[in-house]
C-alpha cells in the first residue's frame, strides 16, 4: 500500500510505501499502478535511472525534456538525503514559476512524482547519495533542457549557500527561465 499526499502543485506528489520488517530485514512495495491509479495517477514508466552523488551539495537541475519526449518523474532516494525541487514551467499554468519543495531520504523512504511539464531538480544534504527515479519517456539529448537553479524569478529556497553546491558546467550555465523553452498549459 502506498500513502499519497498532493503537495500543492497541479500533480505533484508525495508518495510513502509501506515497509514490512522483521528480524531478515525489510519488504516494501514501491510502486503500484493500481494504487496510483486510484489517485489519478495514469502513468507508463519506461526506464529507470540511477544517481550517486559523493559529496553533500551536489545540485543536479532543474532539468526537464520538451515534447515528444517530455518525462514525468518518479523520483526516491536509497541511501542518504536530498532536496528535492519541482517547479511549474507551463505557461499560462495559474502556478507558473512556484515550486514545492521536499525532503527525500532512505529513512523516511518516501517518493515524489514529477509531472509532465515541470522541471526537476535535487541537492544532495549528505554524502555518498543515491537516487532511484523512473521515468514515463525515454531520454533525450535532442529535447533535454535545463534551468538555472537560481533563477530569481523562480526564487527557490536551497538549504545551502550557493557558494557550497556542486553542479556541472551545463547546469551551472543553464538559462534563466524567461530564455527557456517551456510547455503551455491546457486546462
Amino acid at each position: 500500500m502506498l500513502d499519497v499526499r498532493p503537495l500543492g502543485l497541479d500533480g505533484v506528489l508525495e508518495i510513502v510505501p509501506r515497509k514490512f520488517g522483521d528480524e531478515r530485514g525489510f519488504f516494501s512495495e514501491t510502486y503500484n499502478a493500481e494504487v496510483l491509479g486510484a489517485h489519478g495517477v495514469a502513468l507508463t514508466f519506461v526506464q529507470d535511472n540511477h544517481s550517486y552523488s559523493a559529496a553533500a551539495g551536489t545540485l543536479r537541475g532543474l532539468h526537464y525534456q520538451l515534447p515528444p519526449k517530455a518525462q514525468a518523474k518518479l523520483v526516491r532516494v536509497v541511501r542518504g538525503r536530498v532536496f528535492d525541487v519541482v517547479v511549474d514551467i507551463r505557461k499560462g499554468s495559474p502556478s507558473f514559476a512556484k515550486w514545492v519543495g521536499l525532503e527525500l531520504s532512505a529513512e523516511k523512504w518516501n517518493q515524489i512524482l514529477v509531472p509532465v511539464g515541470f522541471a526537476h531538480g535535487l541537492v544532495t544534504l549528505e554524502s555518498e547519495t543515491e537516487v532511484l527515479y523512473k521515468v514515463s519517456e525515454h531520454y533525450s539529448a535532442e529535447h533535454e533542457r535545463a534551468i538555472r537553479f537560481d533563477d530569481p524569478e523562480i526564487g527557490i529556497g536551497w538549504p545551502m549557500a550557493a557558494d557550497r553546491l556542486q553542479l556541472s558546467a551545463k547546469d551551472r550555465g543553464a538559462p534563466l527561465l524567461n530564455e527557456s523553452s517551456l510547455f503551455e498549459f491546457t486546462a
